[in-house]
């Protein structure tokens, strides 16, 4: 092994791994070299590269305390390790917890269990295992006194298990998944709101569904609305403000500029432009939105600001309680909107002195520009507003679930997530995926990957942070790609999806976090466990209380044939399909085998044909599986395409609905039968990704004969009880 291997592994890279196809895949010596450098490590010399790993070697003999030491919560003794040159004959420890309580004890000599040691430039070193007592769960700071020495850390206390089901006094629950900015209501302007979705929610409620499935509403870029995908967002932390819905907004009503704005022909014409449109155009929506939004600001913002106003005191509450994160989104927004003028989209394309947030450039642009700052606190303010409403009257009606939010797996390299704390990020590189059965090119997301080492330093508070921001309005989260938190495959800058390269994170602390927020937020956890799956990471998922994902389409054995429904686990989730896929309907007709033909998805012919020439077969093998389970007969065959359609759907969505899965989600373009998918990866614009609308306003679905049906056999089929 030469030594660039030997600092990798130490870093956690993998040399090699089973793809899908089962084939191993070895490791790129370019992409390699190219990756460790991106984690700081200089990588021109032999020698560099063994003093890299030696310090590794030494890091933890070296220093007394982990930056961050996670611990179980399930007895009342729990262990850490330390390290320590030298006598002493005892060790004193104080807890400060977070719920502000404090902790202490003394441990004699005798009580500490000494491990192992090594000696280091001649001097040597022991680990020590200390035992602690009823820690409770949670962020604590930790200090251990050694011979009049005090050292510190980071403690996390932490459940093993996420919030379950039965914590949340459900067992099998169904509901619809949507799209919300493909919603629509004769008030909405020209893209679904968070009024479109209170309306949804108020009649699942009268439908007897459990919960309302959402994409990520995660904030975008209000200056530049065609960046439109929500898995490419700003910050995981709070949320996409072209979700407003404009005339639900305080203050909407007596706003003289917006008013006689709304009665003139510039208005009147593109609200009716975007409302009739048969896709989303962004751009036209983000340029009604926020220059009414603006409007509504610039009149109102003296009460806004003013401690002697209701409105006035609330804003400053909820900018009191997000404190430094929303300064920073609101002030990265507002250069954001300053640069793009210029055509300088994200912050690596701004001049340099504003690359720094804490830099002198930065404080001189906030302090000269406060109202700006203050508009994009003020439109989170709004949102959080609006979507704590849903969340609340959810709630209030007694659904199990409610909102059941999407946590991406990542950030934009360009956004402010990654501009607020760059220590964290690998500027260049891009978190992926490999080849697949439905990408066979692998996958460069676009997004910025987290070192692992800097996440634990800082005590896993960027995790906890995208937690939390969204767990606070979900009794459900799905953690889109949930194998990143096992290990992430990074694709070097500049080189090829299937070039990238595997490395581990430490899986069993980050899903103690999750498991700590989970408890914390009352909200049960999701993990999305598709694609390229290391073997037992099924059974980790269960130990850690993770809802599997499970998806009809790859719910198959080797010979081709469906599983039935009483193998689906308790702990999943189930669904026909999901935003990256083809809808049922489109599956049958195989007009997503129409659309890779046609953008030249495919690597070569052979595999276009072999897949076209399949697809028959596979048909074939789902009737019989509806067959076999009682739900279709011969008749099936003498219905036209249209009946023929409707009778499939109902019948797979009652197969998924016996299954044992605790939650069932249909995805509204299932629930309506549409034949066109919501995404299709590897593309951007040459497919319509996250433009297309449902084609009937949110009012009208209840009323729509498909969906009315599939909602009634539902109702019977997962009864709300």
């Amino acid at each position: 092994m030469n030594t660039l291997n030997q600092l990798a592994e130490k870093l956690g890279f993998l040399p090699s791994y089973i793809n899908c196809f089962g084939d191993q895949v070895t490791n790129s010596p370019e992409a390699l070299q190219s990756l460790v450098g991106a984690l700081g490590y200089d990588t021109s010399s032999e020698e560099k590269l063994a003093a890299a790993a030696t310090e590794i070697d030494n890091h933890s003999w070296l220093n007394v305390l982990a930056d961050t030491i996670v611990i179980g919560i399930e007895g009342e003794d729990q262990d850490i390790t330390f390290s320590y040159s030298g006598d002493y004959t005892a060790v004193s420890w104080q807890c400060l917890c977070d719920n502000g309580t404090k902790l202490s004890g003394r441990a004699q000599l005798s009580d500490i269990v000494p491990l192992e040691n090594k000696t280091i430039a001649g001097n040597t070193y022991q680990k020590y295992r200390l035992r602690l007592s009823n820690i409770p769960m949670g962020y604590q700071q930790l200090t251990i006194i050694i011979n009049d020495t005090h050292y510190d850390c980071h403690l996390i206390a932490a459940p093993r298990k996420c919030y379950s089901p039965a914590d949340a006094n459900f067992k099998r629950i169904w509901g619809l998944a949507a799209q919300l900015y493909s919603l629509s209501s004769p008030t909405s302007w020209g893209i679904g709101d968070f009024a479109c979705l209170y309306d949804m929610v108020e009649s699942a409620c009268a439908k007897q569904m459990g919960a309302i499935g959402l994409n990520p509403l995660h904030p975008l870029f209000p200056s530049n609305p065609a960046h439109r995908s929500p898995y490419s967002p700003t910050s995981r932390c709070f949320l996409n403000t072209m979700y407003i819905a404009v005339d639900q907004v305080d203050g909407y009503q007596g706003t003289e500029a917006l008013e006689a704005w709304m009665a003139g022909d510039e208005f009147k014409n593109l609200l009716s432009q975007v409302q009739q449109s048969e896709l989303i155009d962004y751009e036209t929506v983000g340029y009604l939105k926020f220059k009414a939004l603006r409007m509504i600001f610039e009149q109102h913002k003296e009460q806004l600001l003013s401690l002697d106003t209701d409105m006035g005191e609330d804003f400053a509450r909820f900018r009191a309680t997000e404190g430094r994160d929303l300064e920073l989104l609101a002030t990265y927004d507002a250069l954001y909107h300053h640069f793009v003028k210029d055509e300088q989209y994200g912050w690596f394309a701004w001049p340099e002195e504003y690359h720094n947030p804490d830099s002198e450039s930065v404080r001189d642009f906030v302090s000269q520009n406060e109202d700006e700052v203050h508009y994009y606190a003020w439109l989170q303010y709004v949102s959080d507003k609006q979507l704590r409403q849903v969340t609340e009257f959810a709630k209030l009606k007694g659904m199990p679930v409610g909102l059941y939010l999407d946590l991406a797996v990542g950030c934009d390299g360009g956004g402010a997530e990654v501009w607020s704390n760059q220590p964290a990020y690998l500027a260049g590189a891009s978190v992926g995926a490999p080849p697949d059965a439905m990408n066979v090119l692998g996958q460069d997301w676009g997004l910025t990957p987290i070192n692992p080492f800097v996440l634990k330093q800082q005590e896993y508070k960027p995790l906890a942070k995208a937690l939390r921001c969204s767990m606070k309005y979900a009794g459900a989260l799905r953690i889109d790609h949930i194998l990143g938190f096992m290990r992430q495959y990074w694709v070097a800058p500049g080189m090829a999806a299937d070039q990238g390269i595997y490395i581990r994170f430490p899986m069993d602390e980050m899903f103690r976090i999750i498991a700590l927020e989970s408890h914390r937020n009352q909200c049960v956890v999701i993990g999305e466990d598709l694609g390229t799956v290391p073997e037992g990471f099924d059974k980790i998922m269960e130990q850690a209380g993770l809802l599997s994902y499970k998806v009809l389409f790859f719910e198959r054995w080797e010979s081709g044939l469906y599983k039935r429904p009483e193998l689906y686990p308790e702990q999943s989730m189930a669904t026909v399909s999901t935003h990256d896929l083809h809808t049922l309907v489109g599956w049958w007709t195989g007009r997503d085998l129409q659309w890779r033909r046609d953008l030249n998805l495919y690597p070569n012919t052979e595999m276009r044909d072999n897949e076209e020439a399949g697809r028959p077969g596979d048909r074939e093998a789902l009737l019989a599986a509806m067959v076999d389970y009682g739900l279709l007969n011969g008749e099936f065959k003498d219905l036209n395409d249209k009946e023929r359609m409707h009778l499939l759907s109902l019948c797979v969505q009652k197969f998924l609905g016996e299954s044992n899965s605790a939650i069932q989600l249909i995805p509204l373009e299932d629930a309506l039968e549409l034949e066109e998918q919501v995404n299709i990866p590897g593309t951007i614009e040459e497919h319509p990704n996250w433009k297309r609308k449902i084609p009937i306003p949110v009012d009208a679905i209840w009323h729509n004969k498909n969906a009315a049906e599939l909602i009634a056999m539902m109702q019977k089929t997962r009864p709300l009880v």
